[in-house]
């Protein structure tokens, strides 16, 4: 397998720059997550990687290697669609030990590796069945069978799993996972499901209009967002945004919302104006004292826990809290945050200030 090395990547097609200046390093073995919204520049990240396009500028390294002006067929990268891309003619069988046979490889060889990648995906039992007639689920399996049979030295996986039925999915892809974790394989992902990129990725990269927004561990883009983008893309619900004029200067721990003081991991930075303060629904505690109120607009029941949401001096604010705590519509709450797990940006550029709290994330 191997590691890759992303060097300000970019991607122009006519006037139009699909990536601008991209940089990050997918190590060996990891499952590395390319998340964002549609026409961001992910998958024509994956494609370039790939070499399925060129890129305008940058480079792409594969092992040490240069790969970045090379065609696809010189990177040794096994590639997943959406869509299967499976040969409907060919049984299970022939379709899994097809880049074999086409590479010359010797028939006993061929017959040994399509038995053990048929025994790790579980799909011994429909090996001369023709696909045409296979479930999703199994369709994706055979055309992930062809993709692992080569030994590839990564695979890139191109919204997988994005044809299939909610529940399948989600099924899927705690087997994706497993078998990434069986077989330590480098894998780059593409897709636009937050949830899907934090249950699977060891890495994520958040992607916006083109542009790196932040790259790190799941729990590092959750707790410490580098922008607006990325804290409002990322969990669900989002997190909520409080604006309001201020000032902050290193050292401070607390600003202050109206007449009401917050206490907040310690800035490092200063900053002035319009400023934003992020606290997610969960770090968001209701009661009936309290100097910092709003009022109950919304009350959703979700089992073990409700979301409420209440209007504030500084805007909505959505709180999860447990579902045994009586919310009424139209009732004035007290609100605490977690000063901890708080953070603090600039309004204009949307950028996190830097605290005590996420002094090690990861820019673009």
């Amino acid at each position: 397998m191997a590691e890759i090395v992303i060097r300000d990547l970019r991607k122009e097609f006519g006037s139009f720059t699909a990536v601008k200046g991209s940089s990050f390093t997918i190590r060996d073995g990891e499952f590395f997550m390319l998340l964002g919204p549609s026409g961001c520049g992910k998958t024509t990240t994956l494609r370039m990687i790939a070499g399925l396009e060129l890129p305008t500028s940058g480079q792409i390294l594969i092992d040490g290697e240069d790969v970045s002006q090379r065609p696809a067929s010189q990177r040794d990268i096994a590639m997943v669609f959406q869509m299967f891309a499976l040969y409907p003619h060919m049984n299970v069988r022939k379709n899994i030990s097809y880049p074999l046979v086409s590479q010359g490889v010797p028939r006993a060889q061929v017959q040994a590796k399509v038995a053990e990648v048929a025994r790790i995906l579980g799909i011994e039992s429909i090996l001369d069945k023709p696909v045409g007639g296979l479930s999703g689920g199994d369709r994706q399996r055979v055309a992930l069978g062809r993709a692992i049979v080569r030994n590839p030295k990564a695979f890139m996986m191109d919204e997988p799993l994005g044809a299939l039925d909610a529940e399948f999915r989600e099924h899927m892809a705690e087997e994706l996972r497993a078998l990434h974790d069986r077989m330590k394989a480098t894998t780059v992902y593409v897709t636009h499901d937050q949830l899907e990129a934090m249950q699977m990725g060891d890495k994520i990269v958040v992607m916006n209009h083109g542009v790196v927004e932040q790259f790190g561990t799941p729990q590092d883009i959750y707790d410490h967002p580098a922008t607006m983008f990325v804290a409002d893309f990322i969990g669900s619900p989002a997190m909520n945004f409080l604006r309001f004029e201020g000032k902050v200067i290193p050292g401070d721990q607390s600003v202050a919302l109206g007449d009401t003081p917050v206490a907040l991991p310690e800035v490092q930075e200063s900053a002035f104006g319009p400023l934003v303060l992020g606290v997610r629904p969960e770090h968001v505690s209701l009661t009936d004292g309290g100097a910092y109120r709003g009022g109950i607009i919304a009350a959703e029941y979700l089992g073990t826990t409700q979301i409420v949401t209440l209007a504030t001096p500084h805007g909505t604010i959505k709180a999860r809290v447990p579902s045994g705590q009586v919310a009424r519509v139209g009732e004035q709450l007290g609100l605490s945050f977690r000063a901890g797990s708080l953070s603090l940006f600039d309004a204009a550029s949307g950028r996190a200030l830097r605290t005590a709290a996420n002094a090690g994330v990861h820019h673009g």
